[in-house]
């Protein structure tokens, strides 16, 4: 029998020895460098701690104090002699009987429920007291306000007179500001933090580091009872090495701690191996054979194959590419048939290749909440980082956030890890490169590029950091915008991942929100996250109506698009939506381009012209849409499925979340009702998209062929994208989806008559190409 030998590997401290002095060092600086960051996040953590105490604290005194005074202001407006003097009349006499033996109280004013009087003397006696006065007619309950007299802050009461069942006068009544002030200026406010009592956008008192206050929403705590909150701003989180925490980094440190002290000792550890006698060196030891290993019960290592790396994962059945996932303006294909890990590490290495070619080097990477989203993550990071690029993954994020990322991170190139609003087993990438999101032949050309294995194989693999930016994202916004009055809003965000922060954004800007389906579940067990469809829509009514609600918003799967409904039970079509913003954009920029897509209403044009814009109609597409804007420079964008694009003090590119903030800022504004504002908008007889699926599933070539064959007397006709026919009295439009293998169409018109005729003539010409199309109108 031949013995066949298996030498074992040698590695010595002998070997090691010239690298020991490096070692020591390296291992050093990695104990300094976690040590730091461990205490900078320990730090961090503590001085929020302290300030959210000193926040909540602030909270508690000032709610204390207004309730006892509010007790008060009930007592005096029970008096008898007040109510009778109200109740006849005498307005004057019950001022005086309104503070009088009342400490601190001062200013008292009684008056007529009408305020004809308080609104005759303007401006004397100022905006602010009648403006409180009227709030606590509206709501039959005392108020409290912070007014300015002149150029000095005073705290105010407002509550109606009542008198046998009915409202006999308003009164008002001034107190001391210290009353809510001083919880405030007596806090202890770490440094380099902020905290300020505010109300609407004003700040009444603020401590510590102004230069925070535009973030500092984003900590925000109402007063109980009031249109008071007590506002907190922290610095950014010191940076987490790896994303790790502050213990983690602590344990970190003590392991190279002890490596240094290992490798410091090398040499000494040599010099008694050497002292003890060579012959019991690591490379004197005696070989050992196979048939010895397995006479011991030692099962012998089997080679690795040729090509193969020993110990690595099985690799299970891969889904071939397929050219139709590569879409007008994103990827996008079904698990398990059409997509898999390993189709998004060649996406990922595609995209890394394309961003080697541009020199660009640093990408965002972020993914929604369906249940593929991490594989699809994993294999997508690493094909980026196989083409040399350094990926940052921001973890579970809404496509906003990604984009936002690109910006704030300042990569100019992210990929959004999304399905939007497709079905639980779909997913795909939406992907910006230096700023420009790819569409038409760019997401074709990283087809190619994997087909013709012109793939960048970089010598050294990229980085991965993790980080979480939603805070970031949330000061942002709260920095921007800040509502003039609560509104009661109800948010679904139909499971979707903009579940957690779409609420807290909206509520940094001064909103109440009540959440509905916002818990993240990448199986939408409650309704398919799609807001463009009405039926989506319908429990978010039910629970705006049975909740007194001012308005409902509503997001898609990955929170780039926006839906609305309102107190009556109306759903605000997007291209209506888009009347209100672009009225607002163009008040500050007069002459503005304003685009929108061939989707919606033949009312747009002529609202924007008459508002001192420049309309243009341009194809439906979220990247077609902001390659235009680029192009001619527009301040904001829509389409009618629920993509708005602000260049305007965002970023142009789509946002949900940011828009409805936007939304609620124009509303917050406005005296009346926003169901009132919203219903105020030109308006006629509109159809929601319709779908039909396309025969033989491919819409480009049916839509090709209507174009050729499809005849409109006396209509003016568009093909930008698909055909649409303009009449005096309404529209109708046919178009091939981008997305799925469907017809959409949708009809405009000034009644009912008119969209009676157009949906005809819409009927007759598609029928006359294909009898057998299923149309449901």
């Amino acid at each position: 029998m031949v013995d066949i030998k298996v030498t074992r590997p040698q590695l010595s401290l002998e070997s090691l020895k010239p690298l020991l002095p490096a070692l020591v060092v390296a291992c050093a600086v990695l104990v300094l460098w976690f040590g730091w960051s461990g205490w900078q996040q320990q730090r961090d953590v503590s001085r929020r701690a302290t300030l959210e105490q000193s926040r909540d604290g602030a909270v508690q005194a000032i709610t204390a104090a207004l309730l006892d005074e509010q007790k008060r202001f009930v007592e005096q407006l029970a008096r008898p002699g007040l109510v009778a003097a109200a109740t006849a009349g005498d307005f004057e006499h019950a001022a005086e009987l309104l503070t009088s033996g009342w400490p601190g109280a001062s200013d008292g004013v009684v008056l007529s429920p009408e305020l004809d009087a308080g609104y005759a003397a303007l401006p004397k006696g100022g905006y602010g007291r009648l403006a409180a006065m009227e709030a606590s007619l509206a709501d039959d309950k005392p108020v409290v306000w912070v007014l300015r007299d002149g150029k000095e802050l005073k705290l105010a009461l407002a509550a109606p007179v009542h008198g046998d069942g009915q409202i006999r006068a308003v009164a008002l009544v001034h107190l001391p500001l210290q009353r809510v002030a001083d919880p405030v200026t007596s806090a202890q406010v770490p440094g380099d933090t902020y905290l300020a009592l505010r109300q609407g956008r004003q700040s009444v008192v603020e401590r510590g580091d102004a230069r925070l206050a535009g973030g500092a929403e984003a900590l925000a705590t109402k007063v109980p009872g009031s249109s008071l909150r007590v506002a907190a701003g922290v610095p950014y989180l010191a940076f987490s090495p790896f994303g790790m925490g502050a213990m983690a980094c602590f344990i970190t440190a003590f392991v190279f701690a002890l490596l240094a002290l290992l490798f410091s000792r090398g040499p000494a550890l040599l010099a008694r191996r050497r002292g003890a006698g060579d012959e019991h060196d690591d490379a004197d030891l005696p070989e050992q054979t196979l048939q010895e290993s397995i006479d011991q019960g030692i099962p012998p290592a089997a080679p690795a194959p040729t090509g193969e790396v020993a110990g690595a994962r099985p690799v299970g059945a891969v889904v071939e590419l397929d050219r139709s996932i590569f879409r007008a303006y994103d990827i996008r294909g079904v698990i398990g048939q059409t997509l898999d890990p390993a189709v998004a590490e060649l996406i990922g290495h595609a995209i890394g290749s394309l961003m080697h070619d541009k020199s660009l080097k640093d990408i965002v990477v972020g993914r929604d909440g369906r249940l593929s989203g991490p594989d699809m993550v994993d294999g997508l990071v690493a094909g980026l980082r196989k083409a040399g690029r350094n990926v940052i993954d921001i973890g579970l994020a809404p496509t906003p956030l990604v984009y936002f990322g690109a910006f704030h991170l300042r990569t100019g190139s992210c990929v959004s890890v999304t399905g939007s609003h497709n079905p639980p087993d779909y997913n795909g990438f939406k992907i910006v490169i230096g700023g420009e999101t790819l569409s038409g032949d760019a997401i074709t050309d990283l087809y190619a590029r994997i087909a013709d294995d012109r793939l960048y194989t970089a010598p050294v693999e990229g980085g991965l950091e993790l980080r979480d930016i939603n805070d970031d994202y949330i000061q942002r916004v709260a920095s921007d915008i800040q509502i003039d009055r609560p509104l009661k809003v109800v948010v679904d965000a139909g499971n979707g991942v903009a579940g957690e922060l779409g609420p807290a954004v909206l509520t940094a800007i001064g909103a109440e929100v009540i959440p509905l389906y916002c818990e993240i579940d990448g199986t939408f067990p409650n309704h398919h996250p799609d807001p463009s469809e009405p039926h989506n829509l319908v429990d978010l009514m039910q629970m705006v109506e049975r909740l007194d609600a001012d308005l409902g918003i509503a997001f898609d799967g990955d929170g780039d698009r926006l839906g609305v409904v309102t107190r009556d039970g109306h759903n605000i079509f997007p291209d209506r939506l888009l009347m209100l913003f672009a009225a607002d954009v163009l008040e500050r920029n007069p002459g503005a381009q304003i685009i929108f897509d061939v989707k919606c209403t033949g009312r747009l044009p002529g609202y924007i012209l008459r508002h001192g814009g420049s309309p243009l109609m341009w194809k439906t597409g979220h990247s077609l849409i902001k390659s235009k804007m680029r192009e001619t420079e527009a301040e904001l964008a829509g389409e009618m499925s629920g993509h708005f694009f602000f260049k305007e003090r965002w970023y142009g590119f789509d946002d949900g979340i940011y828009a409805a903030a936007r939304l609620l800022e124009i509303l917050a504004a406005q005296p009346d009702r926003p169901s009132d504002v919203l219903d105020a908008l030109p308006d006629g007889i509109s159809t929601p998209e319709i779908k039909v699926d396309a025969p033989e599933g491919d819409p480009h070539a049916f839509v090709e062929r209507f174009l050729a064959e499809a005849t409109f007397d006396a209509a003016r006709l568009s093909v930008i994208d698909g055909l649409r026919a303009d009449w005096p009295d309404g529209w109708g439009l046919v178009r091939a989806s981008n997305t799925t293998p469907v017809l959409v169409m949708r009809f405009d018109a000034d009644n009912n008559e008119a969209m009676a005729r157009i949906k005809a003539a819409f009927r007759g010409q598609l029928l006359a190409l294909r009898p057998d199309l299923e149309l449901p109108f």
